[in-house]
């Protein structure tokens, strides 16, 4: 078979291949993302503030904004909360009423995601960094409002 022929016919291959390989690319998506929110990379993305793997999908978080709508994401929504402090100054969109934040609904496995300042945070709860904070959709007793969640982890001084 000449060079030709053989380039001739494997291009054609390649044509009738190319669907079949958009098929099982698409088939590699994990999970539906709110809309404007990043995936998360399970075992793979890291803290925006520790480094440490998001892994647990109970307790991940994300932000973004700012000009160039930058993305951190979080494995604690403790970190989020001490990273805001930190990060005040150099990130002053933060503030803004157009930053998006999620944090997973600590009863969805990282399936449905709640913007932190709706949603209530219960206490007790083993999280990767010791916040011990999960969120969940609706109040229930003893859950606190995001602010008060956050001037608890605050408090803790980590």
């Amino acid at each position: 078979m000449s060079r030709r022929r053989f380039l001739a016919q494997l291009g054609a291959a390649g044509l009738v291949l190319s669907p079949l390989a958009a098929t099982l690319s698409a088939c590699g998506k994990k999970g539906d993302w709110p809309e404007g929110m990043a995936e998360i990379k399970w075992d793979r993305d890291t803290c925006g503030r520790c480094s440490m793997v998001i892994s647990d999908r109970r307790f991940a978080a994300q932000m973004r904004g700012g000009a160039k709508d930058t993305v951190f994401k979080f494995d604690d929504i403790g970190c989020l909360a001490v990273w805001q402090r930190d990060k005040a100054t150099s990130h002053p969109w933060m503030a803004d009423a157009a930053t998006r934040m999620w944090v997973a609904d600590s009863s969805g496995m990282g399936e449905r995601w709640l913007d932190p300042r709706a949603a209530q945070f219960v206490g007790g709860k083993a999280s990767p960094m010791g916040y011990n904070f999960a969120a969940v959709a609706a109040a229930v007793p003893g859950s606190l409002t995001f602010d008060a969640m956050r001037e608890h982890v605050l408090a803790k001084g980590k």
